[in-house]
This record gives C-alpha cells, structure tokens and sequence, in this order.
C-alpha cells in the first residue's frame, strides 16, 4: 500500500492571488492541496519514480476562484479524472470548455501543448486526480478530448481509456477515449449488493494501480488468493501484479465507496 506526500505549493507558481483568510468557501487553508503518489515537484523519491507505465499520480484539491495558469508539457499521455467541483480548461490548440464530475479529459502533449485548469466556481472547491502516463513513441501530434460524467451502475467498472492500439495489444477492450500507451483506466462505485460484486482481474503479464478515490474497500482475495483482505481508505492506493483475482467490497466504516484502476502491461520492475 502506498504512503502519499502531500504537498501545498506557492500560488506565485501559478498566478493566483493572495489566499483567503477565513473564506467560508474554501476548505483547506492554502489555494492547492496535492496528494503525489509518486515523485513528483518537491518530493524527491528516485525509488517512488513511477509503476509501469504510469508515471504521476496527483489526487489535487483547489479552492474555489484559483487554479493553475498557463503552462506547458511535452511528450506524454495526461489523464484527468473530476471528482467533485467543475473543472476549465483552456490550451494552445483552441480548447475551452467546463467539466463536471466524473467527466475524463484527456491530452496527448506529444510535441508540446501549453494549457491552464482552473476553479471558477465562487463558493464550491474542485477535487480532481491527474495522471500523467508514457506514451509508446515521443513527438506525437498533440490531442485534447474529454468525456462527460455520468452515472454507472454500482460494482460495475466503468472504462473510461484504453490503448489506441487496442486491437494490437491482448485482451484489451475498446474505451471511449484512447491513448497512445498500453493502459486502461476505469473507475467503479461500490455498494453493499448480495447480487453483484466488484471484481478485479489481472492475466500474466499484467499490473495494476488501484487507488480508494472516496469511502474505504477491501480487497479480498478470490479463487486460488489466499492472502489477508487489505483495507484502503480515502486516497490510499494498492499495486497489483497479475496472475489474481480480487473481489472490492465496501469497508465496514461506510456505506460506499468510489475506486479507480489503472491497469497496464507488467514492466517487471520491483522497489521495495
């Protein structure tokens, strides 16, 4: 299970004014809170560097009227998942426009692209988890896309990207949206049903990042998995190595829970 380094960075960074003092709508003290999963800014960890192909995991917090100004990337896959809040987004190929939770947006940087996010909303703060991933090839065309949120059924993933290159790639499924990488993304509310429950499966060859978005899961192992069920709470994450099969139950602590998977080939990399 991982141990995340929070982070509240400098809002000179980013262009925004002075923070709040006791602003009603705000619920931290600083405009950003960051939950970094894997080195990233000013944690430094050369062992925490990235898994598989997955090379940033940002769980943000940003107070309402500030965000991050323009800036620029260059040469891998970002994926943004809205948590709660509205998220606007503007960038050097023309985009702009407002998503709202559960909505996905996703942009191949490739050669370069310049881009800004902001929380516009008076009153309300924006939570949402960026993932930076590394794309097969460098000096793609850069792409922007987005998917708007909508509900799913409970225990039941729903896939929101996949590899562009699915049909050559074993066992991969179709997504809405497409990157130029071997990943999956999906994510999946849990409930208590006696009828139906939420299952992760990983072939061979096969690794997985699972992270607790909201509410407590266990995992809980099926079939030949004999391990201890493993608890994760809000922002807690797991790394998973195929061949195994786990069932996602809600903890004991909450009604339900909110979970996300990046699913991936195995790199074959150990850290610990």
């Amino acid at each position: 299970m991982q141990t995340l380094n929070s982070s509240a960075r400098a809002r000179s960074w980013f262009g925004n004014p002075r923070n709040e003092k006791g602003g009603k709508a705000w619920t931290n003290e600083n405009w950003l809170k960051s939950r970094f999963h894997f080195s990233f800014a000013e944690y430094r960890n050369p062992r925490n560097a990235q898994f598989g192909v997955l090379r940033v995991m940002n769980d943000d917090l940003v107070q309402p009227q500030r965000g991050f100004g323009e800036h620029g990337h260059a040469n891998m896959e970002i994926v943004t998942y809205i948590v709660e809040g509205n998220l606007t987004h503007k960038d050097s190929m023309g985009t702009a426009e407002t998503l709202g939770p559960g909505s996905v947006q996703y942009m191949t940087a490739g050669r370069g692209v310049r881009h800004s996010e902001h929380n516009l909303d008076p009153a309300a703060p924006l939570r949402f988890i960026q993932m930076w991933l590394k794309p097969r090839q460098q000096g793609l065309t850069p792409e922007y896309g987005s998917l708007a949120g909508k509900p799913s059924p409970p225990n039941q993933w729903r896939h929101l990207v996949s590899d562009a290159d699915a049909e050559k790639t074993a066992g991969a499924n179709a997504a809405p949206i497409r990157i130029h990488t071997d990943a999956n993304i999906m994510v999946a509310s849990v409930s208590r049903d006696d009828t139906k429950t939420l299952v992760i499966e990983l072939g061979t060859g096969r690794q997985a990042y699972l992270l607790a978005i909201d509410g407590q899961v266990s995992l809980e192992g099926v079939g030949t998995c004999s391990a201890e069920p493993v608890q994760l709470s809000r922002h807690d994450a797991a790394e998973l190595r195929g061949p195994l099969s786990l069932s996602v139950q809600v903890g004991p602590a909450v009604a339900s829970a909110e979970c996300l998977l990046v699913e991936m080939k195995d790199d074959g990399s150990t850290r610990y």
